[in-house]
């Protein structure tokens, strides 16, 4: 900027203007010359340069500029890197996403993304985030991916190649391909940390909408945390004030939220090992106050990932006691978050206990100082109500209603409502409770809550009468609110029959209540009305002479609508007979069970948040299940209520209101607060048999029986195997070679387990990330034998060889691994054999060829696999010499379970005829399966 004086001396002009005039004087002086030199000149990469400055500077000011985005456009194309970076700062503030220009510098953007100079990738990929429309994202995205995944690419260009998908992936969710979580999960091994950080925020946005493409990164993240916390593997600059690099921390701790705990007891330990170097760091109070604020930050984010794995009954209590410390903090900030922890808590723990000792002080924080601290404390307040505590907690919220901030009543009055009919168990409380609530709440009191009152009242027999003496008793005062009166005229059409008799209540009382608000009350509220006084000829003959007055009052209402209503309602009075008009006022049903619309309405108001909770505010059962949590939660008033609101049947004759529109019955299934989880397409499973690698068989097939040997092989990898059985205990190690001359990175294992009910797989050591040159990384895979199962589990090998490399191979783990020959004698197998059966399940035969014709059945090859699948063959059983019979036990962790087989080979017709026999249903079929694909294979 100070070689162009120009420049220079137009903004010195001004700021020596000293009125506003002279500014836009100085301004418009300044737009005509430039408009008269990119018309008539032919100007030089400089002078364009200079121009547009001037022109971004009067932008800036906020002028308006409607010319030069050309010229700047054309800037992009240079040569020099000022003028480049001119034009590129040009482009991302003059042009929105759906600017006509727009499609003009995708090209330009294209050939910088692609250029080998990292800065003008920088310059690129600032333009593709800053404008990011969706025509701009589906053309560059490819090139922004493979920016980050480069190898060439240095370390800066990366982190701004991940964040610009991230703020792509914002906008358009669905420009990112499921084919790049692979190669961008292998990132978060990357060496610079900065690197690590931008990626990990990409991955934490794309885990929410899409968890089961990313779940290769919940390991990498309880590694890389280990290495940060533990192992201090963090260069002196991501040292913020002696804590590791606190940002990644919470990003890891805050993703493995995202998924359930891991049955994989190594990956339990190693983040066991970094929360508690976490916890323990906490027990530290620095001094310094950015140290103790990032201190807490990694803190607060690992109570919330302890709460989430609750795995120890013992480690919640003490973060409960941990947590009453800090909500009674002097420190806002740790006031906060205390109590998000703790509503978390609730929303995890099977037991309330441990928060209920802290619930003065909880009550308290209604009245902190600060509105956010204020509004935490009542959602914990609304998650920690239970039957024992419901009652003082209703009360207390209903004292603070009155004097609580205007932002937050309508919210608190929804919460009191849920609460008084979630955990009512008497009638007369509820209806107290909700009577008073829209009484002190007045204005905020949205339409949901006394609707859901009339259903409740109407689907419950015993509440009707006395909710109708109630109303009525409000309706009596002078500033009795709009809602009430809308319940009053509701409830009085339909059950003030019930109180007609009681002193107080006669109708002509109820006739003078309603009329007194007839004055006041808007349009809406007047329909109601004449609703109600139409059910009242039919009820009360005695006061019709006043009911028809009022009709015919409001028969020249100038409201289109009151008019109409009461001139159909007074010519309905005046019929000679009264057959339609009980036609009309029939009896009102119950209303249909359905989803509470309270609880709807509640949630939608935290929906939209740019980041998805792994819980919901509202306590254990609202975190149940997700997917129906409106049901979960509440259709209708709980224990000893809730038979009394889903039956009984109205006293009352109809409703012909069309001011109460029915309850909204949403679907309980439909998306919540924006966390459906399961939105996207289901991800492809990289690990599963569906994505074998071409070349899997051979190693697989040379290990079939064996225990040692060569899984898989080629120029830069060798996977062995080395494994022992023992009764239903099978430990694998996995001896992963790199044969290479250069060291390979990112190296991830993931074993596939499709059979979770029949195999349980535990790993004791992971492979290392990295494997030098010529060097070996082994893992270590206890593998449980449950049930049966048909198949062998795969595992997903990927690693950075300059580009990532992968092999999804089936591991040499079959039943007959479990399997252990025994001996019979020819009578004892006999008699077993026909103890057995060939009771459903139990038994399991076919015939088949084999599929080598010419070589025809062996009986070499035929012992091999009897006895390679684990049968002890027995001699003078059968008396055809040619068949073969077998005796052998099958262990599962539960037991063991007697297999018998006989075996019938035909070798004239080349055919086996295979029968098996077991103890337990499902063993013969799995068996037979898997031995009748290797006898018809001959190997």
């Amino acid at each position: 900027m100070s070689s162009m004086r120009g420049l220079v001396q137009f903004i010195a002009d001004l700021r020596n203007a000293r009125a506003r005039e002279l500014e836009e004087k100085r301004i418009n002086k300044e737009l005509a010359n430039i408009r008269s030199k990119f018309r008539g000149e032919k100007l030089d990469g400089y002078q364009k340069k200079k121009y547009v400055c001037k022109l971004l500077y009067i932008y800036i000011q906020g002028y308006n500029v409607d010319f030069g985005h050309l010229e700047a456009v054309n800037l992009i194309s240079a040569t020099k890197y000022s003028e480049k970076q001119i034009g590129y700062l040009a482009v991302t503030l003059f042009l929105h996403e759906q600017h006509d220009l727009l499609h003009l510098v995708v090209n330009s953007i294209r050939k910088d993304l692609t250029n080998h100079n990292e800065l003008n990738n920088c310059l690129a990929l600032h333009a593709v985030a800053n404008v990011g429309g969706r025509e701009m994202g589906e053309a560059l995205t490819a090139d922004v991916h493979r920016l980050l995944i480069a190898p060439t690419s240095k370390a800066f260009v990366k982190k701004k190649a991940a964040l610009t998908l991230l703020r792509l992936y914002r906008k358009h969710p669905d420009i990112i391909q499921q084919e790049w979580a692979e190669r961008m999960i292998s990132l978060m091994d990357d060496p610079d940390m900065g690197v690590v950080l931008s990626v990990t925020s990409l991955i934490l946005a794309l885990v929410q909408d899409n968890p089961e493409a990313y779940k290769g990164s919940y390991i990498k993240a309880a590694q890389r945390l280990r290495k940060v916390v533990i192992e201090n593997e963090v260069s002196p600059d991501y040292l913020y004030y002696k804590v590791p690099c606190p940002w990644i921390q919470v990003k890891f701790l805050k993703l493995l939220q995202f998924y359930p705990p891991s049955d994989d007891t190594y990956i339990r330990g190693i983040i066991r090992e970094s929360l508690a170097a976490i916890l323990q760091a906490a027990n530290e109070m620095p001094k310094n106050v950015q140290q103790n604020n990032a201190q807490n930050a990694v803190l607060f984010e690992a109570i919330n990932l302890l709460i989430h794995l609750d795995s120890e009954s013992n480690l919640m209590i003490q973060i409960s006691s941990k947590l009453g410390r800090y909500i009674q903090s002097r420190e806002t900030n740790i006031r906060y978050l205390g109590l998000d922890a703790m509503t978390h808590f609730v929303a995890r723990s099977d037991t309330l206990d441990p928060i209920k000792r802290h619930q003065n002080v909880i009550i308290g924080s209604l009245r902190d100082r600060d509105i956010s601290v204020r509004r935490k404390a009542l959602d914990l307040v609304y998650s920690m109500c239970d039957t024992s505590n419901a009652q003082p907690i209703v009360n207390e919220l209903m004292r603070y209603l009155t004097s609580a901030d205007y932002s937050i009543r309508e919210e608190m009055v929804l919460k009191i409502a849920i609460l008084t009919e979630k955990y009512a168990t008497e009638a007369q409380w509820y209806i107290d409770v909700s009577l008073r609530l829209l009484a002190l709440a007045g204005d905020h009191v949205s339409d949901e809550v006394w609707q859901r009152v009339v259903q409740i009242v109407t689907n419950n027999e015993e509440l009707q009468a006395y909710a109708a003496q109630n109303i009525l008793e409000y309706m009596k005062t002078e500033n009795c609110h709009d809602t009430l009166v809308k319940i009053g005229g509701y409830l009085l059409g339909e059950f003030g029959h019930l109180i007609a008799d009681t002193k107080g209540c006669s109708p002509i009382e109820q006739l003078m209540a309603l009329q007194s608000k007839m004055l006041t009350s808007p349009d809406g509220t007047r329909a109601l009305i004449l609703s109600t006084f139409v059910k009242f000829v039919n009820l009360f003959p005695e006061i019709k002479p006043q009911l028809l007055q009022m009709f015919n009052f409001y028969s020249y209402s100038p409201d289109s609508e009151l008019q109409q209503r009461a001139c159909e309602y007074l010519g309905l009075a005046n019929m000679p007979t009264d057959d339609l008009l009980r036609t009309v006022c029939d009896e009102m049903p119950p209303f249909s069970e359905r989803a509470s619309i309270l609880l709807q309405r509640l949630h939608k108001k935290s929906a939209g948040t740019s980041e998805r909770r792994t819980w919901l505010v509202g306590g254990k059962d609202a975190n149940a299940d997700k997917q129906e949590v409106i049901l979960a939660q509440n259709t209708g008033l709980k224990r000893t209520f809730t038979t009394i609101v889903n039956g009984g049947k109205p006293q009352a004759n109809g409703n012909t209101n069309k001011a109460l529109p029915p309850t909204n019955g949403h679907s309980a299934s439909s998306d919540l607060m924006g966390l459906e989880m399961n939105g996207s397409p289901a991800a492809p499973n990289l690990a599963s048999a569906a994505h074998l690698s071409p070349d899997w068989q051979p190693g697989f097939n040379r290990l079939y029986y064996d225990n040692e040997g060569v899984l898989f092989e080629d120029a830069q990898i060798q996977v062995g195997v080395r494994a022992e059985f023992r009764a239903h205990l099978g430990v694998v190690k996995l001896y992963f070679s790199n044969k290479s001359s250069f060291a390979i990175g990112s190296f991830t294992v993931t074993i596939d387990n499709p059979y979770k009910e029949a195999l349980r797989i535990d790993t004791k050591s992971m492979a290392d990330n990295n494997v030098e040159a010529n060097g070996q990384t082994v893992m270590t895979v206890v593998i449980t034998s449950l049930k049966p199962f048909p198949d062998a589990p795969t595992m997903r090998v990927s690693y950075l060889a300059g580009a990532l490399q992968a092999y999804t191979l089936k591991l040499p783990v079959l039943p007959h691994r479990y399997m252990d020959p025994s001996d019979l004698n020819a009578e004892d197998f006999f008699k077993r054999w026909r103890q057995i059966g060939n009771a459903n399940g139990m038994e399991a035969q076919a015939t088949f060829e084999v599929k080598d014709k010419v070589r025809g059945i062996r009986d070499a090859d035929t012992v091999a696999v009897l006895k390679g699948f684990g049968f002890r063959l027995l001699e003078g059983v059968d008396p055809n010499a040619a068949n073969k019979v077998g005796c052998g036990v099958y262990q599962v962790e539960g037991g063991k379970m007697g297999c018998l087989m006989r075996c019938e080979p035909n070798t004239g017709d080349k055919m086996y005829r295979l029968t098996i026999r077991a103890t337990q249903d499902s063993v013969p079929a799995v068996l037979l399966g898997l031995m009748k694909e290797r006898l018809a294979l001959g190997a």
